[in-house]
């Protein structure tokens, strides 16, 4: 075992006026430089989780550390070592990429050439450097899922979140992304992701966690997991474990 990037112990929150907890006594430990895959049905608690990883939300009870940090006293400092791209595009509309862009790097201290030097670097890795000057509102669907990830990693964050990063996009910027992610994790980035794709996150992650109902009810090595419960892929899996039942 490697050492671990991200300690989770007890985790729970309840939101006001919810009967139920959305996420309940989650433990769970991530390894530095893994792609780590929380899974789960819709409202299972894998958008909390990741929130209060973030600091985006306190939980109610429990704790959590990221590289050593823990969230309760040095969310300033953690919040400067991470990276997040979350489900909705989280960009404004009306300015172009490179105004974006610049305006988020400038969030997180980056100025001048090395700022340029960065913006330019990685639209030109995601296939967007002849849009660099268009505005947001401009860009199809895939497009927009790809410069949201560079907004994310723009300032080379040391663990990277990403809740449903390729989410009803085409099958070519799919590819580019998960591509894009390999290349962050072998340059030792820690990434953690929830998606619904199930193939996707079998060929992606090293690891993974499947939540239901607030509560991990199998986590491991994919392969691992798999032959576990003796089926013959992830999709297998999670449908034996979270049922048939639609979730809205």
């Amino acid at each position: 075992m490697g050492q671990s990037a991200i300690e989770v112990k007890n985790l729970r929150k309840v939101y006001k006026d919810s009967p139920v907890a959305a996420v309940n006594d989650l433990t769970f430990s991530i390894e530095q430089g893994s792609i780590f895959g929380l899974l789960g049905p819709n409202g299972a608690g894998k958008t909390t989780t990741l929130s209060i990883l973030c600091g985006l939300i306190k939980a109610t009870s429990g704790e959590a550390t990221i590289l050593g940090l823990s969230l309760k006293n040095k969310t300033q400092e953690i919040k400067q070592i991470i990276g997040v791209v979350p489900q909705e595009i989280a960009l404004y509309p009306t300015l172009t990429a490179y105004e974006n862009l610049r305006y988020i790097g400038n969030m997180y201290g980056l100025r001048g050439k090395n700022l340029k030097n960065k913006i330019q670097e990685n639209l030109e890795i995601v296939g967007l450097s002849t849009h660099t000057h268009h505005r947001i509102e401009t860009f199809s669907g895939g497009m927009k899922r790809r410069i949201n990830l560079v907004a994310g990693i723009l300032h080379t964050p040391k663990v990277l979140f990403l809740d449903e990063p390729t989410v009803g996009v085409d099958v070519q910027s799919r590819n580019l992304i998960t591509e894009h992610l390999h290349l962050l994790n072998n340059q030792g980035c820690t990434i953690i992701y929830t998606s619904h794709l199930m193939e996707e996150a079998e060929n992606l992650c090293s690891a993974i966690a499947i939540i239901d109902h607030g509560e991990i009810i199998a986590s491991g090595k994919p392969k691992d997991v798999i032959k576990e419960h003796q089926t013959e892929n992830l999709e297998q899996l999670f449908l034996k474990l979270t049922g048939k039942t639609l979730r809205d």
